[in-house]
């Protein structure tokens, strides 16, 4: 299998580390527990909600009966809130050995509900993908532009000839902390003014009479 090639800033490596057990491996994958599976958006997906379905425990990623396949072509837009701020430190993509599977991937920060005319933008990080079916190569992001990010988005442009795209599992690598909630006071001003506090004295011009 190929590694390491890129476009646009991307790369990836491959994620085996033999000093790292996979309990702890699994662990450092556990960001889809952070993801606000509510509010979870898969656009162009063939079924609605499989999308949702791509993001869970790493030690599940093999299970080849939770995919999502694109409807129309080959595009997949995902928009990914989180419950809190995240620093995202690299990301899995597992598909087919085949021309289904992605072979672009571009990133977008804390942009909530994007469309596809959205995504025309320039993305904050591009990735060439290369056919992983196992699950183990990581793209590893510019932590820097992704140190505080509350929303993430996930465009699949295109893959390598296929109609539809089809993804078996994403994986998110980062940290995660709570969102801090500033209360707002909001002060009321008075709205008119009090005629007792803006006493004008009256003068009485006098004419004088000259004889």
């Amino acid at each position: 299998m190929s590694h390491g090639h890129s476009h646009g800033g991307g790369s990836c490596c491959h994620g085996d580390d033999p000093e790292e057990p996979p309990e702890r491996r699994g662990q450092a994958w556990g960001l889809y527990l952070r993801i606000d599976r509510e509010r979870l958006e898969c656009l162009n997906e063939r079924r609605e909600g499989s999308g949702k379905l791509v993001f869970r425990a790493w030690e599940d990623r093999g299970d080849r009966q939770q995919f999502v396949e694109s409807d129309d072509d080959e595009e997949l837009l995902f928009n990914i809130p989180f419950t809190g701020n995240v620093k995202l430190k690299g990301i899995i993509v597992m598909g087919e050995d085949g021309d289904t599977h992605p072979s672009e991937m571009r990133l977008f920060k804390n942009v909530p509900h994007m469309s596809f005319d959205d995504a025309a933008r320039e993305p904050d990080q591009t990735f060439s993908l290369n056919h992983d079916v196992t699950g183990e190569l990581e793209y590893p992001t510019k932590i820097a532009r992704f140190s505080s990010i509350h929303h993430l988005s996930i465009h699949f442009s295109k893959n390598f000839g296929a109609e539809t795209t089809k993804i078996f599992y994403i994986g998110l690598r980062g940290e995660w902390t709570e969102a801090h909630r500033h209360e707002v006071t909001i002060c009321n001003y008075e709205a008119a003014a009090n005629p007792a506090d803006h006493r004008i004295d009256q003068i009485t011009p006098q004419t004088h009479f000259i004889s």
